[in-house]
């Protein structure tokens, strides 16, 4: 007999992304000392899966007497950025760059999460302008099944038509690919004032939707700096001049679906406040599980903020942006 056929044939490594979840669930398995229906609970995984997961790392050779991550795999820096902010997950990717490179990358990721984590009968809601968000919709297969029940917007199409188009498309895929009902917010996210404001939200298509924020169990966020980013400046649909100045002066970092917050996370209370059609910020705050999708250098102060203020409590991020948020006092 040859000495091919004698020797063992070893499975075939998978992806980063699937490494990435086989270390992490052999680490709170073996290292942490979780039963199967803590680890189950907590990334919000089958039991069953769980089960399959830990075999298969076994049978990588992932698992011998301690547990070796993967080239590409950050699972110890997402528990360190875990635990000292209190999140429910943290993924960390290897962007390979800076700027633009970054946001296919942390979509990919994003995306391999949602592929991972959706279980059925989600309600997702999702804000409406995000190049991370737009990365990572664009980046997600079909999903078996019907792992979510409805896709509802939470926050209007930011500004002029063509982004309400956008920002409806953006909703309308993530909801082909989960199986969902798409709910739309048939009203810009920012308009003129507070009174066309409550107008806007007395009309019955928008009750509609405002009944359905209760409903949702998980959102897809994106974190914005206080400086516009480059697709929403080319957009025209940044927030104005004189209101960023006003959110300047008030200590404001940045946002969630159009939320702005000091750098310790606190909301700031501001004109703006009032003009905006979206979800409220106890309402937003309020959901299960709250998925930021951001990274690059110049996102750092509210992304920090996002955080200590409780905005999102599962964070998806660059390398770079994981190891200077553990830098921070």
């Amino acid at each position: 007999m040859s000495e091919a056929a004698r020797s063992p044939v070893r499975p075939r490594m998978p992806e980063s992304d699937q490494l990435r979840l086989l270390a992490r669930v052999a680490r709170m398995y073996h290292e942490r000392g979780l039963k199967q229906p803590q680890i189950a609970a907590e990334l919000h995984l089958s039991q069953p899966r769980i089960s399959r997961l830990l075999k298969q790392a076994v049978d990588l050779g992932i698992v011998r007497t301690v547990v070796a991550l993967p080239a590409g795999v950050y699972t110890d820096l997402e528990d360190e950025v875990r635990d000292r902010y209190g999140l429910r997950d943290v993924v960390v990717v290897d962007a390979g760059g800076a700027g633009g490179e970054v946001f296919p990358a942390l979509g990919a990721a994003a995306a391999q999460y949602l592929d991972a984590t959706l279980t059925g009968g989600e309600v997702i809601g999702i804000s409406s302008w995000s190049e991370t968000l737009l990365s990572a919709v664009e980046s997600l297969r079909p999903q078996n099944g019907q792992p979510a029940e409805q896709v509802v917007q939470l926050v209007g199409g930011v500004g002029n038509p063509q982004v309400q188009v956008q920002a409806t498309r953006l909703a309308s895929r993530l909801a082909e690919m989960t199986g969902a009902a798409p709910v739309f917010l048939p009203a810009p996210g920012l308009v003129s004032s507070p009174e066309v404001r409550r107008a806007l939200m007395d009309d019955s298509s928008v009750a509609e939707v405002v009944a359905a924020w209760s409903r949702v169990t998980m959102a897809l966020v994106g974190i914005g700096s206080l400086e516009p980013s480059p697709l929403l400046q080319r957009s025209g649909n940044a927030v104005a001049h004189a209101d960023q100045e006003d959110l300047r002066r008030l200590g404001a970092v940045g946002d969630v679906c159009y939320r702005f917050f000091d750098e310790e996370g606190r909301l700031v209370g501001s004109g703006l406040d009032g003009r905006v059609v979206g979800i409220p910020p106890d309402d937003l705050r309020r959901i299960p599980r709250r998925l930021g999708i951001a990274g690059g250098e110049r996102k750092f102060s509210a992304i920090r903020a996002a955080l200590l203020g409780g905005w999102v409590n599962v964070l998806i991020t660059d390398l770079g942006m994981a190891r200077r948020l553990l830098q921070e006092p």
